[in-house]
């Protein structure tokens, strides 16, 4: 399985969910997650997307460290499986500050 595939069936699931899984680049910033998701009530997931089994890389851990330092989430998708699980934690609200309208 190649990462384009996962990072399309990953970007077809979270737009049922209701949230926009937009491709987020960086210029002069390597090491960036892929995918940075809007989710309704204001709230912002950092996905970085890998064919089964493949690591990050040193710059991505970092850049990955840096932004949860800030406060952010980032989800490491390598998996059909870890697509379901992601979009489970967007819908029910299980990431850290995301709160669905309604819900307070």
């Amino acid at each position: 399985m190649r990462e384009n595939f996962i990072e399309k069936k990953f970007a077809e699931a979270v737009k049922k969910t209701g949230s926009l899984p937009l491709k987020f680049t960086s210029p002069g910033k390597a090491g960036v997650p892929d995918r940075v998701v809007l989710i309704p009530g204001g709230r912002i997931l950092f996905v970085e997307l890998k064919k089964p089994g493949e690591k990050l890389r040193p710059l991505q851990e970092k850049r990955k460290k840096d932004f949860e330092n800030l406060g952010f989430k980032v989800e490491v998708v390598d998996s059909i499986q870890r697509i379901e699980e992601v979009c489970h934690e967007i819908q029910t609200a299980q990431l850290p500050g995301i709160r669905h309208p309604g819900s307070d």
